[in-house]
């Protein structure tokens, strides 16, 4: 991979990794233009790896909210007693992740063989989509951060496992699945980012010798990381003051014409799948 590569799919994950529009996704599509192959373990390895960029710029973005409610989790564990909304928030944080754990080990293989194809992509962007658009419609966004519960944990961890499914999103699948448990839409968007951070961390460190070992090489990694990181902490404030004051119905509506147009693509020969 050459370095200009490595900064284009930089710019790439970090715009889109905290966006409801589907990192994943949007990288296959950068890497079938940039004449990478998809499939390749050395490339999808990269891909992951990249995301430590993101992580650590959604962790400086929200470092005090992560400290008081990592105190607040420690502090319970000494203190039942002293339960509070943020120690119930690091609870809610850990029950959530397991979901997509579980699911990254039983179907690694499936998440980055098969389902690395562009048809997969073009299809998982329309399709979720409308799950966007329902979960915005019939949302009662009644419930905060103090409102949640295990269960709500639970219910939207399930949505961020199904978001391995390249052309979901993760972002795009929490916040979805935030607003059908009736969680107003900025507490569902700060949940998700809260929720990305193990699932992301974990998946970066599982991919690390491939991306360095395969091919990609240590220099082209971390320009990508570091590209990732400028550009990820820029979003991630941009979409916590956008999702205050608009729906997510807008990236609904992008993430259908994207994925329009990759069909048509797709189905005229001009791009190849793989």
């Amino acid at each position: 991979m050459q370095i200009w590569q490595a900064i284009v799919l930089g710019v790439v994950e970090g715009l889109t990794e905290f966006l409801p529009v589907s990192s994943t996704g949007h990288l296959t599509v950068a890497e079938r233009v940039l004449g990478l192959r998809i499939d390749d373990p050395a490339v999808t390895g990269f891909t992951a790896v990249i995301q430590i960029g993101a992580i650590a710029a959604v962790v400086l973005a929200l470092r005090a909210d992560i400290f008081r409610i990592a105190g607040a989790w420690t502090g319970s564990l000494r203190h039942p007693d002293r339960r509070s909304t943020d120690s119930r928030l690091g609870w809610i944080v850990i029950v959530g992740t397991l979901p997509i754990g579980l699911a990254a080990l039983a179907f690694r293989s499936v998440i980055t063989g098969p389902l690395r194809s562009l048809w997969w992509v073009a299809i998982a962007l329309i399709g979720w989509s409308v799950v966007m658009v329902v979960a915005e419609r019939i949302g009662a966004q009644d419930r905060n951060e103090a409102d949640l519960t295990l269960r709500d944990g639970l219910f939207i961890g399930l949505f961020q496992a199904v978001a391995l499914v390249p052309g979901i999103s993760r972002s795009g699948a929490t916040i979805s699945g935030g607003l059908f448990r009736g969680v107003e839409r900025v507490a569902a968007t700060r949940l998700a980012f809260l929720l990305a951070i193990p699932a992301m961390t974990a998946a970066a460190v599982t991919e690390l010798d491939e991306a360095l070992g395969a091919g990609v090489g240590l220099i082209p990694t971390a320009v990508g990381t570091i590209v990732a990181f400028a550009v990820a902490y820029a979003t991630v404030g941009w979409l916590l003051r956008f999702v205050a004051r608009h729906s997510i119905v807008v990236f609904a509506a992008y993430r259908a014409g994207v994925g329009a147009i990759l069909v048509a693509l797709l189905a005229s020969g001009a791009m190849a799948g793989r």
